[in-house]
Order: structure tokens, then C-alpha cells, then sequence
């Protein structure tokens, strides 16, 4: 059985890690909150952006782009794909960077002749341990991402899509559904069909009066499409951050009730100890009073 200078070492041990988890719970609680801040002063521009597209067809109704399935018909089969996955710096976030890795490897089953692009510490050791080629490394982008390092991304991914070298380009990143919940998925970056433009956006009066597209209104539709893809990565960085976040909230909470619970139980073994240690010198004093007396009274006879 430990004694009571091993369990009060263990119980200032624990008291120390708890400090540590609640200070990390507190600095990821303040990324949170800023991080969503940011998407929403930026959300406003790409929705006005999409719905701008969307207009592009309604009244352009003919018009052809690469970015575009032809007619909503997915015809471009087999080729090389490029695949942008988005992980954490480090780890202490529950099953965050695990989810994501999972969906990535799903794709490389799926189809192997898949180029990785990496976001995050954590999935580029993932990989390289793993002897999985990476197409293309992205330093300091997963901890407070940015709409400069989310145009960087957007220019290398397209290049390579303009250039043919890519047929489609494929992005996992973690989605947060609510403030409880989030769920790693793999999305199709490019090539879009046109309906992806049609859904979720309020409906629009009917055009009564006609647009002029200079120079022409494919012209004008693919100067739109980096910008757009910029955003949609930019709000991938920016959903995935936040998840991060909260799941690292999570598990340091976690960490905390499950270090309450530890201190709780030391304190009443450190007690136990105490008490029996007290209990025992008093048995030993009593002990040595009572053989004193029997000594005291046997040299009286």
C-alpha cells in the first residue's frame, strides 16, 4: 500500500494536469468564438457570390464551362484525382483527426490514383508513416486559418484542374452540424453540377430585363469559380477549426470531471492512510504505556 507522501504526490500531480486541461479548454473555447466570428463576416460575400452564379444560369441558360458537368451528367470517369485533406496540428481532440484520416483512406480504397494534398501536422505524420505519397504539404494552415493560406490552396488545386491534371478534386474535412455535433466528410470540390447552384438559395423574381456578359458569359462564370472555391475552401479551414476546437473542449472537460473523480479518491485513500497511520502510533503509544505500567508494578512487588 502507497503511503501518504506517494498519494499526496500523486494527488499534486493530478492537481497540476488539471491545470493544464482547464487552461487548454479555455484557450480553445476563445479559438472557437473567434474562428466562427470570422466565417460569418465572411459568409455574407460567398452567398452573394453563389447566388450570383446561379443568376449566370437563368439567364445564360447555354453556357459551358469546365468547372461544370456538361448538362449535370457526371461523364468524366477514371483519371487521376486530387484530394485536399484537411487534419489538426496535434492531437488531444477525442476522435476528430481519426474521422477525417478515415474518410481520406475510403477515397484512396475507392479509387487509388488519388493525389493527396495535406492540411495538419497530424495527417502529414499519418501518411508519411505509412509510406502513402503526398502529392503537396500545406504548413501553418490548420491553426488559424485564413483567407490568404485558403487562396494559396485554391491556386495550387486549380493549376492543377486547368491543366488537366486532375479530373476531379475531392476535399475531407469535418463539418459542424450543430454545437454538439460534427461529422468528417468527403466532398467533391470540382468539377459541380449545376443543381449544386440551384439547391438551398432562396428563389429569385423572374428576369425581366436581359443581362449583358462581357465578354461573354462563360467569361465572366469561370473568373467567379476561384473566388468561389477559394470560399468553400476557406469555410472547410474555417468548419474544421472549429470542430477541432469543440472536440478538444470535449476531451479536456472530459479530462477535468475525470481528475475530480481521481482527487476525490486520493483524498479518501490519502485519509485511510492517515488514519491508519495515526491508529497504528497510537496502538504502538499505548502499547508501550501498558508495558510500562506491567514493568512498574512487577518492581513494586
Amino acid at each position: 500500500m502507497a503511503g501518504t507522501k506517494e498519494i499526496k504526490t500523486h494527488i499534486e500531480s493530478v492537481q497540476e494536469t488539471k491545470k493544464i486541461t482547464s487552461a487548454m479548454y479555455l484557450i480553445a473555447s476563445t479559438k472557437l468564438r473567434k474562428a466562427r466570428q470570422e466565417l460569418e463576416n465572411t459568409r455574407p460575400y460567398f452567398e452573394a457570390l453563389r447566388g450570383e452564379i446561379k443568376r449566370i444560369f437563368r439567364t445564360a441558360g447555354d453556357v459551358d464551362s469546365h468547372y461544370f458537368y456538361r448538362d449535370g451528367n457526371d461523364t468524366r470517369k477514371g483519371g487521376t484525382y486530387g484530394c485536399l485533406v484537411i487534419t489538426a496540428d496535434k492531437g488531444l481532440a477525442g476522435s476528430y483527426n481519426q474521422n477525417a484520416i478515415r474518410e481520406a483512406m475510403k477515397l484512396l480504397e475507392h479509387h487509388p490514383d488519388t493525389k493527396l494534398f495535406v492540411v495538419g501536422e497530424y495527417g502529414r505524420r499519418f501518411f508519411s508513416q505509412r509510406n502513402i505519397p503526398i502529392e503537396h504539404s500545406f504548413l501553418y494552415t490548420a491553426q488559424n486559418p485564413t483567407m490568404a493560406r485558403a487562396r494559396e490552396i485554391s491556386a495550387l488545386l486549380l493549376d492543377g484542374f486547368d491543366r488537366g491534371e486532375w479530373k476531379k478534386i475531392f476535399i475531407v474535412y469535418t463539418d459542424m452540424a450543430s454545437a454538439m455535433s460534427f461529422q468528417a466528410r468527403s466532398t467533391r470540390l470540382l468539377p459541380f453540377h449545376r443543381t449544386y447552384f440551384a439547391d438551398n438559395i432562396k428563389p429569385e423574381e423572374p428576369v425581366t430585363s436581359p443581362f449583358e456578359f462581357l465578354p461573354n458569359a462563360r467569361a465572366v462564370l469561370n473568373s467567379m469559380m476561384p473566388s468561389y472555391v477559394s470560399g468553400f475552401i476557406y469555410s472547410a479551414l474555417i468548419d474544421s477549426f472549429c470542430c477541432e476546437q469543440n472536440a478538444r473542449m470535449t476531451a479536456m472537460d472530459s479530462a477535468n470531471q475525470n481528475a475530480e473523480k481521481l482527487l476525490g479518491e486520493l483524498s479518501l485513500e490519502f485519509n485511510r492512510v492517515r488514519q491508519a497511520a495515526i491508529t497504528q502510533e497510537i496502538t504502538e503509544v499505548s502499547a508501550g504505556a501498558r508495558a510500562q505500567r506491567k514493568n512498574h508494578q512487577k518492581n513494586e512487588r
